[in-house]
């Protein structure tokens, strides 16, 4: 098995592993909700424990390719389409909400969004918040995002997409059966919360190609959870009686008009002045002999790692959507 495949089978392993483990202990064991912030912190952050652990110590590959620089600079339009994106997509939901007649336009159940707070500050409330809550939700995308997808296929899009989103949506399942969400019909709901994946990660990945950061992908995927799926599950769902396999589809309409767009425009070509690094390949062949070149500390996350023969995802030579 090469180094690099090595590293992916040890990055599932522990992320799966890890925060599974972690949701039977909280649940099972220490009796907490599912919405309890100590059951799904160390969980949700265990993607990104796992790159860490798996760049630093089993592929000793170093940080250069992880997109750790924030390039607020040349990226900033990137950062305000992933703070605006939430809000624009959760109103687009609830028009087309409106437009199928499963949603009556009424306003008011926001006004119990956040208990005393009216909804309209409520929601100005939330679009404050979202960008403090990049760290948290960096654990997920410095994982999937930066890590495994662009080492999967040899970076090349389309089954690296696909196969992030479905390996990335099966670690949520578990969610699923201890009250994160509820679907009544659990198959269809297991299905339609996939398809939700998948147009989450084509966007999120057009997000971390283009502006060349993760923390992009993080503020995307912080206002993903904490504006587009609370205002619409608080519509649509809690005061609107929409089933949960209903009001997981109708943002994924939107979202999928989006991925269609990004696709069919070749969106996920990363920008040449944000393109990253060529992927350090190490294999039983190739593994470094200098120590010196082994890895690299914290000091030197985004340092430039040594020319070598790149293998997966060459600064964007092979961003094609293609089989």
């Amino acid at each position: 098995m090469s180094t690099r495949n090595e590293g992916i089978a040890a990055f599932l392993a522990i992320s799966f592993g890890g925060a599974w483990l972690w949701l039977l202990i909280a649940h099972l064991g220490l009796r907490l909700s599912a919405l309890h912030p100590l059951l799904q912190l160390p969980a949700f952050c265990m993607p990104g424990i796992a790159a860490l652990i798996v760049r630093r110590w089993v592929t000793k590959e170093g940080f250069a390719d992880a997109g750790l620089r924030p390039h607020l600079k040349g990226g900033w339009p990137y950062y305000l389409a992933a703070w605006l994106g939430p809000l624009l997509t959760a109103a687009a939901t609830v028009g087309l909400a409106a437009a199928l007649g499963l949603w009556r336009s009424e306003l008011s159940p926001l006004n119990s969004l956040l208990p005393g707070i009216p909804g309209w500050a409520a929601i100005a409330l939330l679009m404050l918040v979202v960008p403090f809550l990049i760290p948290l939700y960096w654990g997920e995308e410095f994982g999937w995002t930066s890590y495994l997808r662009p080492r999967l296929y040899a970076g090349r899009t389309a089954p690296s997409l696909i196969t992030t989103s479905l390996i990335w949506a099966t670690w949520h399942y578990p969610l699923a059966f201890i009250g994160y969400i509820e679907f009544s019909d659990l198959m269809p709901g297991l299905a339609a919360w996939t398809v939700s994946f998948l147009c989450q990660e084509i966007i999120l990945a057009w997000l971390y190609q283009r502006s060349g950061s993760v923390w992009v992908a993080s503020l995307a995927h912080a206002g993903n959870n904490m504006v587009l799926f609370l205002i619409t599950g608080q519509l649509l769902g809690t005061e609107g009686g929409l089933s949960a396999v209903v009001t997981t589809l109708l943002p994924t309409v939107p979202m999928a008009a989006l991925s269609a767009w990004i696709v069919l425009g070749r969106g996920l070509t990363p920008r040449r002045d944000h393109a990253r690094p060529a992927h350090r390949v190490i294999t039983s062949a190739t593994a470094p002999t200098s120590r010196g070149n082994e890895h690299l500390s914290g000091s030197q996350f985004g340092a430039a790692l040594p020319d070598v023969e790149p293998s997966v995802e060459p600064s964007g030579a092979v961003c094609d959507f293609e089989g």
